[in-house]
């Protein structure tokens, strides 16, 4: 990536690790597969969420309150753990968190029904709420000098590309393998487990510091650089992790009722053309301005929302597919715009506690609309639900341009005035 990309973070050299003894690079590779195994994790079931819909008689409320449990399990931990490697250090919370969440896809391979999958999503989430700031962190205090830019790239990218694997190998499985509720966590568990092994060879790259039971306290601490670019980015966020909690939840739900007769994996792919759009974009705009990025992205909703409601209205699935694959457009772009503005020139010992704030808007945008969502469902329908979605989202997607236009014209009046 060129030394020139607009809105690069600061390099700042592993803390403790001395880099002529140490191998930096395979510790960045297991964060970056830390992190895009706990995204695919997330999104493995999926596919699945019409299986058990057939085997349990689940309602689409009770899908909605499964993939939530485990977003806003995942605020609550990123809101009191999610600084903690900050204190820690990376290693031990990571080992922590991988533990964890190998025990939740246990608990998944289990399951026989609404309750255990809501136990162990609960798991998961705390695990993961644990586990990515610290990896996201983790990959900027590896950052390489002669690769400016690659880890606030890696950290927009990992986690579009792990959702868009896990929804794949989770179709894949419940097409071709045996026991398709069971299989693919089992497979899940035994990578956690060996990252778990696998970090405990790596060096730690956070200085241990006070403050650690101090920072257990729910709170979020964002340093004003990385507070502007949130609250100018902030409303993009919420529409793009909005649309990607619908197509999650309510993705496989919305292609039966386009297309009842469709096969279950094209339930399952219809996120996946989200995530797979996600990463693809990502790796796309890495040498774009994070601003213009991010403004180009929340346009993409308003045409995005609007194919998918085409879909209800006879086109079929061809324009609910080309609605997701915008929609993947838009949260590829959208998230790595903000997040490369909000990381400039980020301490060390800022960077869990901000990628924590980040994922806490995330996570709670994508959850309580799904929530939501999934109740309207129950005395709406899901047509009605899908079209009040879309408006919100579009009206959403609108504020979030004019936020981020008027926030570059004050930085720009600004600059102006200092040259000045």
């Amino acid at each position: 990536m060129s030394s020139a990309t607009p809105g690069a973070p600061a390099q700042v050299p592993c803390s403790t690790a001395d880099p002529g003894t140490v191998n930096r690079s395979a510790a960045f590779v297991l964060n970056v597969s830390i992190l895009a195994s706990l995204l695919a994790a997330s999104s493995a079931p999926t596919p699945l969420y019409p299986l058990y819909q057939d085997q349990w008689g689940l309602t689409a409320l009770t899908v909605t309150v499964i993939f939530s449990a485990y977003s806003l399990t995942l605020l609550m931990a990123l809101l009191t753990v999610g600084a903690l490697s900050d204190h820690l250090g990376r290693r031990p919370v990571l080992v922590g968190a991988l533990i964890l969440e190998t025990v939740s896809m246990l608990v998944l391979a289990s399951a026989d029904g609404a309750g255990p999958l809501i136990a162990a999503r609960v798991l998961q989430g705390a695990a993961t709420g644990a586990a990515t700031s610290a990896a996201g962190a983790a990959l900027l205090d590896l950052a390489d000098p002669r690769r400016p830019g690659r880890s606030a790239l890696t950290n927009s990218l990992a986690p579009v590309a792990g959702m868009a694997a896990g929804v794949l190998v989770a179709t894949l499985l419940v097409r071709f393998a045996p026991a398709p509720t069971a299989t693919v966590y089992v497979l899940l568990a035994a990578l956690f487990a060996a990252q778990t092994i696998a970090v405990t060879f790596i060096p730690e790259t956070a200085r241990p510091r006070a403050g650690a039971l101090r920072s257990l306290r729910p709170q979020l601490a964002v340093p004003p650089t990385a507070r502007r670019a949130l609250l100018a980015a902030g409303t993009g966020v919420v529409a793009v992790w909005a649309l990607g909690g619908f197509y999650s939840s309510l993705g496989p739900a919305l292609v039966r009722l386009v297309a009842p007769g469709a096969p279950y994996a094209l339930g399952g792919m219809v996120f996946f053309t989200v995530s797979a759009a996600a990463a693809l974009t990502v790796w796309t705009l890495r040498r774009t301005a994070p601003f213009a990025a991010a403004t180009g992205g929340a346009m993409a909703v308003v045409p995005s929302v609007a194919l998918s409601l085409l879909g209800l209205h006879g086109v079929g699935l061809l324009a609910v597919y080309a609605g997701a694959a915008l929609a993947g457009v838009a949260f590829g772009a959208v998230s790595q715009g903000a997040l490369r503005m909000m990381l400039t020139s980020l301490g060390e010992q800022d960077r869990a506690a901000t990628l924590a704030a980040y994922y806490v808007l995330s996570y709670l945008s994508m959850s309580v609309p799904a929530i939501a969502a999934g109740a309207a469902t129950q005395h709406f329908g899901l047509r009605t639900t899908s079209h009040t979605y879309a408006v919100a989202a579009a009206l959403l997607a609108v504020a979030a341009v004019a936020a981020l236009t008027a926030s570059r014209r004050k930085a720009l009046h600004a600059t102006d005035d200092h040259l000045r």
